[in-house]
């Protein structure tokens, strides 16, 4: 996601409305969109000032953590489960969730899915 214009250019474009130019005419001279423009200006009109909303983030996070504890239930009971079978088995409690989901989930709470070696290390060369 892209990170917000700095204010001070909101502001020189707001002035520049202000001083009589369209959102148009602002918006080609400053690089930016009329919309946008539009939009500032309405905020300067408002609000009084310029500044550009807090960025919201991730908001389905909040859906799967009210389920934190039956996933690391799920995690803890059948060991070395994969992400692929722990959507089925939420889903059979009628938990809906995708994989990628589950693995964000996974890594905010660092539990680690990896597998073990499948043999022993060797002990005559080093690995």
């Amino acid at each position: 996601m892209t990170s917000p214009l700095s204010v001070g250019l909101r502001e020189r474009v707001v002035s520049a409305v202000l001083a009589g130019a369209s959102c148009r005419q602002a918006g080609e001279r400053f690089g930016v969109s009329a919309a946008s423009v539009s939009r500032w200006h309405a905020r300067h009109l408002q609000d009084g000032h310029v500044r550009p909303k807090p960025m919201r983030g991730d908001q389905r996070s909040q859906v799967i953590e009210a389920h934190a504890p039956r996933i690391l239930r799920l995690c803890k009971e059948r060991g070395n489960i994969v992400l692929s079978e722990l959507r089925d088995a939420l889903a059979e409690q009628r938990v809906t969730t995708s994989t990628r989901s589950l693995s964000r989930f996974l890594a905010r709470h660092r539990i680690t899915r990896k597998k073990g070696l499948s043999t022993p290390p060797s002990r005559t060369v080093r690995t």
